[in-house]
């Protein structure tokens, strides 16, 4: 959409082909229905955010970052806010109204949307773009073709790899694509019991290996239980140096539910709370501290008796239990499929993609933005933004090669 009106408004005749019923289905998606579409961080930070491959960003972003998103957003109605982390989601909180906006640039544009138009392939004539074929028969002529088409993840948007699969027959380099931001399965048996459950400002780490493990990244906020492992922002986070990483082998995670307190304070805080409740049996003694669904599991975990009294609670075991508070160890068997990514790792080798006009160095006439390309970042709004910025410059540079 961003690619379409951007392209309408230098001036170009822009036929936007949608292979779903409606448009932006992902976006209504995005945010849990709100859109965190941008984030604070300055340009190097932004860029940092992407790994080895965000320098690529920086024609595009140079071109159209977050003050002129913002700019122009405004100018189409729609306000915004920060919150925390530096993310911007609309004022309104609703994602149907970043839609709405998109929509009137796309009118400003005099783009002509068609919808349930699924493209079948780019016709190419002595290495230049001539036709977009649809899969009805219907053919489009033009100078220019943006491939947008998204990722792989939640095919049920029309992210499904359509994209990916048009590169390759036109001779591009597809990295291979493997989810990122994606939940995590693992080992243990008792998170079941904690399905549903959210905590808020814990601290997990990231190991490889399994005996000599190496620390890959740690996170902290909030953390969700699932039926089969765990998810959350910071889990989302650290998926991503999953798929980044070469190790081949088992990760495992450690959670820190009390990161705000060192051991000895942790202790002082067990010590007050077996205290306060010395005459209860031990597991009603943790109510202060943890929710009553953690508290069940982290009692058996312990393996000190639960109905113990509290002040008979030894040292050892005390400090048994501090230990399960700061480092609860989980063995992560797998990342999800990549259908329940929030993002795609890998897509169209930048190499092949010429950074300061997003045009393919095979194909003249052929522009790439958005998912498709092998960008990836952390949650936070960094990648909606990226799509934006590249969406709007390949509109502006397929416009001007006409």
């Amino acid at each position: 959409m961003m690619a379409g009106a951007r392209a309408g408004k230098c001036g170009a005749k822009v036929s936007l082909l949608e292979k779903m019923p409606r448009l932006g289905s992902k976006i209504l998606l995005s945010g849990k229905g709100r859109c965190n579409f941008s984030n604070t961080a300055d340009l190097r930070d932004f860029i940092t955010a992407f790994g080895p491959e965000g320098k690529f960003l920086y024609g595009a972003l140079s071109q159209f970052f977050r003050p002129e998103l913002l700019d122009l957003f405004e100018r189409l109605g729609l306000k915004a806010e920060v919150e925390r982390g530096g993310r911007i989601f609309p004022a309104s909180n609703r994602a149907l109204d970043v839609m709405r906006a998109l929509k009137g640039y796309l009118q400003q544009g005099k783009v002509e949307v068609k919808l349930n138009s699924t493209v079948d392939q780019i016709e190419v004539e002595k290495g230049k773009v001539t036709r977009v074929h649809l899969r009805d028969g219907d053919a489009i002529e033009g100078h220019a073709c943006i491939l947008a088409t998204g990722g792989l993840s939640y095919p049920d948007t029309g992210s499904s790899g359509d994209g990916y699969e048009i590169a390759r027959r036109l001779g591009h380099t597809v990295v291979p694509l493997r989810p990122a931001l994606v939940p995590l399965e693992v080992e243990e048996a008792w998170v079941k019991e904690l399905q549903g459950l959210t905590l808020r400002n814990v601290k997990a780490s990231l190991f490889a290996g399994r005996k000599e493990k190496r620390k890959l990244g740690e996170e902290f906020g909030d953390l969700l239980f699932t039926h089969f492992g765990v998810s959350g922002p910071i889990i989302l986070k650290l998926s991503r140096l999953i798929s980044r990483s070469q190790t081949r082998g088992r990760f495992s995670l450690s959670l820190n539910l009390k990161p705000a307190l060192g051991p000895e304070q942790l202790d002082r805080r067990l010590i007050r709370d077996l205290a306060k409740y010395h005459r209860r049996q031990f597991k009603h003694c943790l109510v202060d501290l943890l929710p009553q669904k953690l508290v069940a599991v982290l009692v058996r975990l312990s393996e000190i008796p639960p109905e113990k009294p509290g002040h008979s609670i030894t040292v050892q075991e005390r400090a048994r239990l501090g230990n399960l508070l700061s480092d609860l160890p989980l063995t992560i068997l797998r990342t999800r499929p990549i259908e329940e990514a929030v993002v795609t790792a890998g897509g169209v080798e930048l190499a092949e993609v010429n950074p300061k006009t997003l045009e393919s160095r095979i194909i003249s006439g052929l522009y790439f933005c958005g998912e498709v390309l092998n960008l990836d970042g952390p949650t936070g709004g960094y990648n909606l933004q990226a799509a934006f910025s590249t969406g709007y410059w390949a509109g502006q540079m397929a416009a001007q090669g006409r």
